[in-house]
């Protein structure tokens, strides 16, 4: 048996991720492909949403998905190493644990911070290029803030109080937009007048956000300036000290926070490897239309460490030029493993969506020029599309929690609407109350014959049309025609009673209470049912389900199942075991007895509780306290989970 094809993947960045996804989907049932990725971390970073970790708006897990979670149960392996060296002659790659040898190889090491020579910026500056770089700027600013707070000596105060981003492009936009909410945060938190904050930020050309159209990037700006900003344009720095930044001009900013956004180069490991530079493309590898080496036919560069001019302009270094590298890549790969037609590059860029913290963007994307709600509304749908496309639902549900649900300070397009949470002592005799109700009617149903089988006659008749008989029911038909006939006598003894007792001393003053009854007496029947018995609904769903598919199991059978998840449901949610399956089952029940035309506007409340209970409720003085985390782990560890991404939480493997 042959050797299988080896493809070493190094770097688990957007062009390495999205690569390893298309090999391993081609690849899956395939013993003669072995993939493998190699990362010097265990999570792949979201790189565009570093700044919202570094302006503590999201928690820093929010930018980390794990490669666990991205790639699971699928037939690559992920391996946490640092590559040192490649032998392309050799096919071999050095880390510091293992050498791993290749057939083909996408190298995807991404790039870093440029500084063009400028003496002290590197020293005396935060780059906002990496995880690291953003939780050294999170500390940082609230150290600042709170050694701000106790100083005395005015003109040092100042400087700590003053916030400079240099480079107006995405990067330093976001990250001012991140500075001018945080710094509402912490004066409030502080007790800072915010008129003593100066958020600053400089940029060498004539505009902000160069690559955008005009009317957008004049929004961005007039955003900016209102909620406080200093816009120094064609202002270039041509160099810093400790606790200062020296501009063309002459003048000087003192400051204590310098973060330096204004551009990036091919990364150091890329630009040392054996491989042809472009001469401006700082650093960064040339390659073919394919996305070829041009030394080396099976090694492909993909993201931000590749330099390729479509039309004379080198590729942007983003997100979608990431993606569509590695597609090519990825492509080419298995033309050259399986035969076929190869591909060339050709961009499909989609727009650019900007966030100016949590509340307001500016977006172009597929033509549309939007602001404000619209731009952010765009920018977190991508951002969910993508994190379904690499880690599933599961992910796309972390987004959600940490941009809206888990927000702090009020600092997204909802405010803090979403964000409190209710201690889960509160509605713990809720919870339990539900759960007895459940039981209650379950043993109801009981004491009423629902599990005495002995006479044949169903108790769930209401359920199915008229002249639909269930399985098994002898009797069913006969205490039906026997109500039929009953109901005229009824109907007449009723009025009989009614004209007798109009007969008996109606006075004035009873017709009085009558009419005022009627004028102000109750406007809502709350033990009237939601739904009308015979209205087209609750029809079309008796008719569709309960005479289709239910009127064929057995009565005997279907009762039974009726009491028993009521009774189930009662006890799990008053001891808290299982709560979120029950009060979902729960809730299940409620719509099936609405719909059945039976469920009454005084029982809702059985649907309200339920719903509550779904978050967690168990975990207060429940013994889902000592479950949950048991289950979790356990179904997080199953194939199952891990190849569908249907996480609870994190990976258990």
């Amino acid at each position: 048996m042959s050797e299988p094809k080896r493809i070493l993947i190094v770097g688990g960045g957007y062009g390495g991720v999205w690569a390893g996804l298309q090999l391993e989907r081609h690849f899956r049932k395939r013993d003669d492909v072995v993939i493998t990725l190699v990362d010097r971390h265990t999570c792949h970073t979201l790189m565009t949403e570093l700044h919202e970790v570094a302006g503590w708006r999201t928690d820093p897990e929010s930018v980390q998905v794990s490669f666990r979670k991205i790639f699971g149960a699928r037939r690559i392996e992920c391996v946490t190493d640092d590559i040192t060296n490649i032998d392309f002659a050799a096919k071999t790659a050095t880390g510091k644990g293992a050498n791993y040898k290749f057939d083909y190889m996408v190298l995807g090491t991404g790039a870093e911070p440029e500084y063009f020579g400028i003496p002290g910026v590197r020293e005396n500056s935060y780059s906002l290029w990496a995880f690291d770089d953003a939780m050294r700027i999170r500390h940082h600013l609230e150290e600042t803030f709170a050694r701000a707070a106790g100083e005395t000596d005015p003109a040092r105060r100042k400087r700590m109080l003053t916030f400079i981003v240099a480079g107006a492009g995405f990067t330093g936009i976001e990250m001012i937009g991140e500075l001018l909410e945080y710094r509402d945060t912490m004066c409030r938190r502080h007790f800072i007048d915010p008129n003593d904050v100066r958020v600053v930020n400089i940029e060498a050309l004539p505009a902000i956000l160069p690559i955008l159209e005009a009317p957008l990037r004049e929004k961005a700006e007039k955003y900016l300036k209102r909620k406080g900003c200093e816009l120094m344009l064609n202002a270039g720095i041509v160099g810093a000290e400790k606790g200062r930044v020296l501009l063309k001009d002459g003048s000087a900013v003192e400051t204590d926070t310098f973060i330096w956004t204004c551009g990036v180069k091919g990364g150091s490991f890329g630009a040392g490897l054996p491989l042809a530079k472009a001469e401006r493309g700082r650093g960064r590898i040339v390659v073919d239309p394919e996305m070829k080496s041009a030394e080396y036919p099976n090694v492909y560069i993909v993201g931000d460490c590749q330099f390729f001019l479509e039309n004379g302009k080198p590729l942007p270094q983003i997100v979608e030029a990431a993606h569509q590298t590695a597609e090519v890549a990825a492509h080419n790969i298995i033309a050259d493993i399986d035969g076929g037609r190869r591909k060339t590059f050709k961009s499909a860029f989609h727009g650019f969506m900007i966030s100016l913290g949590g509340r307001y963007g500016v977006a172009n994307a597929g033509g549309m020029k939007t602001s404000g709600l619209v731009a952010m509304a765009m920018k977190h749908l991508i951002n969910m599309y993508y994190l379904f496309n690499i880690a599933g639902v599961n992910q796309v549900w972390e987004y959600l929690k940490h941009e809206f649900l888990d927000i702090r300070e009020r600092r997204s397009v909802i405010g803090g609407l979403a964000s409190y949470k209710i201690r889960g002592y509160w509605p713990l005799l809720l919870r339990m109350w539900l759960g007895f109700m459940w039981v209650v009617e379950a043993t109801n149903k009981i004491a009423e014959g629902w599990l005495d089988f002995s006479d044949g006659q169903s108790r769930t008749w209401w359920m199915f049309s008229k002249g639909v008989t269930q399985a098994g029911v002898r009797l069913a038909e006969a205490v039906s025609a026997a109500s039929d006939a009953a109901a005229p006598v009824i109907e007449a003894a009723a009025q009989a009673v009614t004209a007798a007792s109009g007969d008996s001393g109606s006075t004035a003053v009873d017709t009085v209470t009558q009419t005022v009854a009627k004028t102000v007496g109750p406007w809502f029947d709350t033990a009237r049912t939601i739904l009308d018995p015979d209205s087209g609904l609750v029809t079309w769903f008796r008719t569709t389900f309960m005479d289709g598919i239910f009127a064929l199991v057995p009565y005997g059978l279907f009762q039974a199942m009726i009491v028993s998840t009521e009774l189930a449901i009662g006890l799990a949610l008053f001891g808290g075991f299982f709560t979120w399956p029950a009060a979902a089952a729960s809730i299940v029940m409620c719509i099936v007895f609405t719909l059945s035309g039976m469920f009454a506007w005084n029982q809702l409340w059985f649907l309200f509780a339920a719903i509550l209970c779904l978050g967690g409720l168990g975990r207060a003085f429940g013994m889902d306290y000592w479950s949950v985390p048991f289950f979790k782990r356990a179904w997080n560890g199953t194939k199952f989970a891990r190849r569908s991404r249907l996480y609870l939480d994190d990976p258990s493997k």
